[in-house]
């Protein structure tokens, strides 16, 4: 660790006396040795990873922690306070502050340092050692495990040394030798003659995966150690992480899950009883967690919190809440509904292309088709197209409910789903049944089974129940009045005309080009389709779905034509990403625009809202109607009314690339920012910083 702490990063009388002044003040000792390149944007960083979870632990110490791309190398300053600084501890504040900060692509080998840092803090004669020392050079090179110039208190250990044992690939109550001890009392349950110990495996993990993963650990062992109870840990850090041994797991009687981060490969502790609580529980009180898992495991306890991760847990983010969860089941079952949404619509508008609006009164080509026959080949077009469409409400319930309780919930779904489609519900009654078959699931997965009955839950005991129950509220509870509701909202839809019709046209602009593909726009999008994916949608809903992909064509084609105007006011990466958005946008792929919003949100966001606006009121005002759900300009020859539909897109491609010009002209240069072109920025930069590191 010599590289990472000298006595130059070490204040043993910090003064700030709040939790930002204090990461400012050591962030400031590393800027002065070149380890921070920019100061704002790393306390950025460590503000960002504080707002997720409190860093501030029990023993009064803080670890404002993050990886950063302004890190040039893994740092870590130390700094010891007085009267203490808040770092949200539930006992209160700490004296202790250890500011970690690594590179976004720091390697394994310091981040397995770090972490050693992170165990070693779990040791009170360690702490107190810190606490007692008298000057920075000392301190450094206690933290550092460096023979110190004065004996250190007895017990203290080597943080280098022990670094094997913290590692990711050694994290258990034994030191590396000990995978071949685990095997061995894997295999039997007793050793040497004495009843076995009672065995827990543990998996911890946080965001940044540096200090609470591998403090958690070592809480565990020690409470284990202590409890007389063998605990094994697998600590999912950000240097990787070695899986548990099958055998151990095997033969584990509970299991101990302290993270904020979703658990890789949870499903490895299926069938066992489980606490599953947040890292810092790991920290604080292990021997309530042990203590717990016990009882759970006396009274034979097995829990729904070992089953696999679901979809939304796997990519999701630590301390989601409902809202948020419940927006990616709905876009879960979007996302999966979309692709029958393209090739079934795309289909039957080449049907209506080529044989006309009568070619839905054709008969099946099964009884028959002419191969030499345009209107044939039409109707085949536009009835397998059809067949496609009538998966559109059963794959949205489906793939809601797998979304969130994974494989278990497609069954009940997508029967909910049909039976949706049959009864007249629509698109609403996808969605309620899609919501309604996932928790059905998830209420049967909590329902303590006997071993014997395990194996067979997901395969018959899971899909009968949860069938039953979906098909008996969605035929007779709720199916009738959500019919009605679908039936409503048609009506109203088809009575839209004048004033009505140009203002939804103009909030489904808005919302098109709101998030750019996000999930506003994906609400928009599918109120659209849902509309047309009948075999005969009324003029309104074509209307609809014209208004809207018009919209969504027009913010990645505004900034292609402002790029090439004015290309000054871009830099040389946006330049080129405005030559893509000419594709992008003519094909309605909206998020050819992203790269530019999250450069300049304030600007382009605001300005591509307007633009939408402007075409989706112009649509709706031209009566333009569309039958396909996608395919920008390539689909034009199937619109009503195209050229005054084009009309519309590009006056709002003007809106838009007027508006983001006149912003971005603006906008006034930050003193000695770089030249627009982006050309020599990095030199400039880099120009800047070096007094600061000198």
């Amino acid at each position: 660790m010599s590289d990472m702490i000298t006595a130059e990063l070490v204040d043993l009388d910090l003064s700030a006396d709040t939790k930002e002044a204090a990461a400012r003040a050591l962030a400031e000792r590393m800027v002065a040795l070149g380890r921070v390149t920019d100061l704002d944007g790393f306390l950025a960083d460590v503000a960002a990873r504080e707002a997720q979870m409190p860093t501030g632990l029990d023993g009064g110490i803080g670890i404002p922690h993050c990886r950063s791309e302004h890190v040039t190398e893994p740092t870590l300053a130390f700094g010891r306070s007085a009267d203490g600084i808040d770092f949200g501890a539930p006992d209160g504040p700490a004296d202790l502050i250890f500011l970690i900060a690594a590179p976004a692509g720091a390697d394994d080998a310091h981040l397995t340092i770090l972490s050693s840092l992170a165990r070693q803090l779990m040791n009170s004669e360690f702490t107190d050692a810190l606490r007692a020392v008298s000057d920075a050079p000392a301190a450094a090179a206690l933290i550092r495990g460096d023979e110190p110039d004065a004996p250190a208190p007895a017990g203290t250990e080597d943080p280098v040394a022990s670094a094997g044992a913290a590692s990711p690939a050694a994290a258990t109550v034994t030191d590396e030798a000990g995978d071949t001890a685990e095997s061995d009392t894997a295999e039997g349950d007793t050793t040497g003659g004495e009843e076995r110990p009672f065995r827990i495996v543990a998996v911890t993990s946080c965001p940044t995966g540096i200090a609470h993963t591998y403090m958690a650990a070592e809480s565990l062992e020690n409470a284990g150690r202590e409890a007389g109870v063998e605990v094994t840990v697998e600590p999912q850090g950000s240097a990787g992480f070695t899986r548990l041994a099958p055998e151990v797991i095997a033969a584990a009687d509970a299991v101990i899950f302290a993270h904020d981060v979703p658990v890789r490969e949870k499903e490895r502790f299926a069938g066992k009883p489980t606490v599953d609580v947040g890292v810092k529980a790991g920290i604080n009180r292990p021997a309530e967690l042990i203590a717990e898992v016990r009882e759970k495991a006396a009274r034979g306890e097995v829990t729904s919190g070992s089953a696999p991760a679901t979809p939304v847990e796997r990519s999701g983010d630590s301390g989601e809440g409902y809202g948020t969860k419940l927006r990616k089941w709905l876009m879960s079952g979007v996302s999966y509904m979309v692709p029958f949404v393209a090739a079934g619509g795309l289909l039957i508008a080449l049907g209506f292309a080529i044989g006309g609006y009568k070619v839905d009164k054709a008969p099946s080509v099964m009884d028959h088709f002419m191969w030499m026959q345009a209107d044939s080949w039409a109707a085949l077009l536009f009835q397998i197209g059809g067949v496609a469409f009538g998966f559109l409400v059963p794959v949205l319930a489906g793939y809601i409910a797998y979304g969130m309780v994974d494989r278990p919930g497609i069954v009940p779904g997508f029967v909910g789903g049909m039976i949706a489609l049959n009864i007249n519900a629509g698109f609403l009654g996808g969605l309620a049944a899609g919501l309604i078959a996932g928790g059905v699931v998830m209420a049967i997965q909590k329902v303590n089974v006997p071993a014997a009955l395990r194996g067979i839950m997901p395969v018959v005991v899971i899909p009968l129940i949860s069938s039953a129950i979906v098909g008996f509220l969605m035929f007779v509870v709720i199916g009738k009045p959500i019919a009605e509701a679908q039936k409503g909202m048609t009506d109203w839809l088809n009575g839209l005309s004048g004033s009505n019709a140009i203002l939804l046209g103009t909030l489904l602009g808005l919302m098109m080009c709101f998030d750019l593909g996000g999930p506003v726009n994906k609400v928009a999008y599918t109120f659209a389709t849902a509309g047309i994916a009948v075999a005969s949608p009324s003029d309104s809903a074509m209307k609809i779905m014209a208004a809207v992909m018009a919209a969504g064509m027009v913010p990645p084609l505004a900034m292609a034509l402002a790029t090439t105007v004015r290309g000054k006011l871009f830099t040389q990466t946006e330049r080129e990403n405005g030559k893509a958005a000419w594709v992008l946008g003519a094909s309605f792929i909206s998020e050819g625009a992203i790269p530019f919003a999250a450069a300049d949100p304030l600007r382009v966001i605001p300005a591509s809202m307007a633009g939408g606006a402007v075409t989706g009121a112009l649509s709706m005002a031209f009566g333009a109607t569309l039958r396909a759900p996608h395919g920008g300009i390539f689909v034009v020859p199937l619109i009503g009314n195209p050229f005054l539909y084009l009309l519309a897109i590009a006056a709002g491609v003007c809106v838009t690339t007027a508006l983001v010009v006149v912003l971005k002209g603006m906008r006034k240069p930050a003193p000695g920012a770089a030249p627009a072109s982006g050309e020599g920025s990095a030199d400039r930069k880099a120009e800047t910083k070096q007094p600061v590191a000198a």
